[in-house]
């Protein structure tokens, strides 16, 4: 339930956070906040602490492995110099600017009740300068991508977040060993404290490097994906926790196996996409229960130290930057811009702090560092996005194409969002139909039946004239515009209505028959147009005008009263029938597209593929059965064109793989399952779903139960 409720409440309240223009990690705070103690109290204590503990580890490491695929040595080598200094510059300011800062602050707001001693405050210091290191690399990845961001600043950046939580966890791990040190023997002596914490810091290196060595061995030997992260993430497991056995850096240790995996030769990352692919839901739940450990009555122990930690974590980043870029001889606008672009902080910071929660012996510097820390989360999650922006603003470096994070697949023509596409379809610039440059056609001697298409708007009935014509040349008919009028509307001149089908079915070599239905209903008019003919097929097209659901329903009413197909086309940009993509989810498919694939194949120079949609576990043995079944079937029924393909392809997401082959074809063909509202409700139409989004003009083929 805990779980469940987690996963839920911070989906949501994240996606309210997009609407405010807030980072992912705010909302999951929030909703962690609202579900925790201080909240609703629907996660309590004891779940979010002793119930979810280990869980917590769990995503600790992931994020630590994360951080070590960022740590490429070949690409850190290009700009060393620069992120070297810069690097140490910015986590050194932070690092003494908010330890001298808290410390002041807690010894003059008496912070631990009178009851502490100097090495307690020297502790608190310590742990909050070492957290106050880390920063949010995937929220400063958003920003620049959201601005399009490109330039000497923006790389230098990329590349200073990628190692900085390296070096965060590495600060931290000294500070706690310094910490355990001086908790120990007191005020024990500076140079014990540094071997102590060199000796941590090394052996958790050693045996992070040791983990990656061995999950590189056995990934080699592993094909299935599923095997892959069941023993990446066991041997990730066992590192961490034996890390804390022997009173090891968990987090160092997870970063050194990715950072070997990345640098190893063969360079075999099939494991850190298997675990991106785990993630979004570890995400979710591991920073919703950070939120869940916020208690707003300890939230008075933040007050000014919290105020303390956000602005000396900003004015260090900022400032040693700024004396790092000097000292590296880097451009003066990186030196000025570079340290506001590194405010932003939240996982990882959040991951110490857990660290902190988890160890006995500083449980009761936990209960001030906990409020302090997400305070500071918080408010730098706000602020840090917008400093971000103003510094690549300043840099002159945001004129690129703006891309959106998270976003789908963009148009073959550039990057256009979802909104500015469904514009262009529903507007006269969506369909462009090219004169034709085949040869004409020669119609039948005997005319057997029509071919009826809806002529409702000027900009798409030329391109249901073509395909009509295409089609009725198939069946020996003739194309036939229907219109629906309303009774009461008076037209002086009918056949005016007509003139661009004409001209299309005419430089086609086809006459053109035309009729005027007067129905108050359009749904009712072209069915009983195609009732009172010798109807082949009807064509309908996407409206231009209307709701699509209005369209639909349309569409529904006439497949149910039609004898004959009903292929709907929907327009995108240019109409082009050379090259012929037609996916196949089951055999059964195949006829019912077979009569409009071979209409095509019979004009013109065509390229068709059959795209056979195998589930990705299927064996192997099927791709070959299912290439013999289309092979056949193109014998089988004569089909001559340009090019003929069978694909068999075995895929885990039919959308994508559909998209993808579409960009390479001009015309997507397919059929529409025969499903009740309600099946369609339950289970979907694939074709429909393609059609939303596919950057294709398209066929749905709807055929009826029994075709003449």
């Amino acid at each position: 339930m805990a779980f469940a409720l987690l996963l839920g409440a911070g989906l949501v309240m994240a996606q309210i956070g997009k609407l405010l223009k807030l980072p992912s990690v705010t909302g999951y705070i929030l909703a962690g906040v609202l579900l925790g103690p201080s909240g609703f109290g629907l996660i309590s204590g004891e779940t979010s602490g002793d119930q979810l503990r280990h869980f917590s580890e769990i995503a600790l490491m992931l994020i630590a492995f994360g951080i070590g695929e960022q740590i490429e040595f070949k690409e850190v080598k290009k700009v060393l110099r620069s992120v070297g200094y810069i690097g140490v510059g910015e986590t050194t300011g932070s690092f003494i600017l908010v330890a001298v800062s808290c410390y002041l602050v807690a010894v003059f707001s008496g912070v631990g009740g009178g009851t502490w001693q100097f090495v307690d405050y020297l502790v608190l210091a310590l742990l909050l300068g070492a957290i106050s290191v880390a920063t949010a690399p995937a929220t400063t990845l958003h920003v620049t991508r959201e601005l399009g961001a490109r330039g000497p600043l923006t790389s230098t950046l990329l590349a200073v977040v990628a190692v900085d939580n390296g070096l965060a966890i590495m600060y931290f791990g000294f500070a706690v060993a310094a910490v355990n040190n001086l908790l120990v023997s007191g005020n024990g002596s500076f140079a014990h404290t540094v071997l102590v914490s060199l000796r941590e810091i090394g052996f958790s290196l050693l045996l992070g490097a040791s983990t990656g060595m061995v999950i590189g061995y056995v990934l080699h030997r592993l094909k299935n994906k599923g095997e892959m992260l069941s023993a990446g993430l066991a041997l990730l497991l066992l590192c961490g926790e034996s890390a804390r056995m022997l009173h090891l850096s968990p987090l160092l240790a997870g970063m050194a196996a990715g950072c070997t995996i990345i640098n190893h030769d063969k360079r075999d990352v099939r494991l850190f996409r298997a675990v991106r692919d785990f993630e979004p839901p570890v995400h979710i739940l591991f920073f919703t229960l950070a939120g869940s450990h916020l208690n707003l009555a300890a939230v008075s122990y933040a007050g000014w130290l919290g105020l303390a930690y956000f602005l000396f974590r900003i004015v260090g980043k900022i400032s040693g930057a700024w004396l790092g870029g000097k000292a590296a001889g880097a451009p003066r606008i990186i030196q000025s811009c570079l340290g506001h672009a590194l405010t932003p902080q939240a996982g990882v910071a959040i991951g110490l702090v857990f660290l902190v929660s988890g160890n006995p012996a500083l449980s009761g510097f936990a209960e001030i560092i906990t409020p302090v820390v997400l305070t500071g989360v918080v408010l730098s999650e706000l602020v840090g996005p917008i400093l971000t922006r103003f510094a690549l603003h300043r840099a002159g470096e945001t004129g690129g194409v703006v891309v959106e994070c998270g976003a789908g697949p963009s148009s073959p023509d550039g990057s256009m969002d979802q909104k500015k596409r469904q514009n262009l379809m529903r507007s006269n610039d969506g369909v462009v139909i090219l004169p034709w440059t085949w040869k004409k056609l020669v119609p039948p001697a005997e005319q057997d039946g029509v071919v009826i298409f809806g002529a409702s708007h000027y900009a798409t009935v030329g391109g249901l004239a073509r395909l009509a014509t295409i089609i009725a040349h198939y069946f020996h008919a003739l194309p036939m515009a229907v219109r629906v009028q309303k009774p009461k509307v008076v037209i002086r001149e009918p056949e005016k209505l007509f003139f661009r089908e004409t001209d299309e079915t005419r430089a086609m070599g086809y006459p053109l028959l035309k009729k005027l239905v007067r129905d108050k209903d359009v749904a009712d008019g072209i069915s009983s147009a195609v009732l009172e003919e010798n109807t082949k097929c009807l064509i309908l097209g996407y409206p231009i005008e209307g709701t699509i659901q209005g369209f639909q329903k349309v569409v529904e009413q006439v497949a149910e009263k039609a004898v004959c197909p009903v292929v709907v086309i929907r327009f995108y940009g240019i109409l082009h029938t050379e090259r012929i993509l037609v996916p196949l989810a089951d055999m059964e498919q195949l006829e019912e597209v077979s009569a409009i694939v071979k209409a095509l194949s019979l004009v013109g120079e065509h390229s068709i593929t059959l795209l056979r949609l195998l589930p990705y576990d299927h064996p192997v043995r099927d791709v070959a059965d299912n290439e013999k079944i289309l092979t056949d079937w193109i014998a089988q029924h004569e089909i001559v064109c340009k090019k003929f393909c069978c694909k068999i392809v075995s895929s885990d997401s039919r959308l994508e793989t559909i998209y993808r082959e579409a960009e390479n074809h001009d015309l997507v063909v397919m059929g529409a399952p025969k499903r009740s509202r309600f099946q369609r409700l339950i289970f979907g139409s694939l074709a429909e779903a393609v059609s939303k989004d596919c950057h294709k003009p398209m066929l749905i083929v709807h055929n009826p139960e029994q075709t003449p």
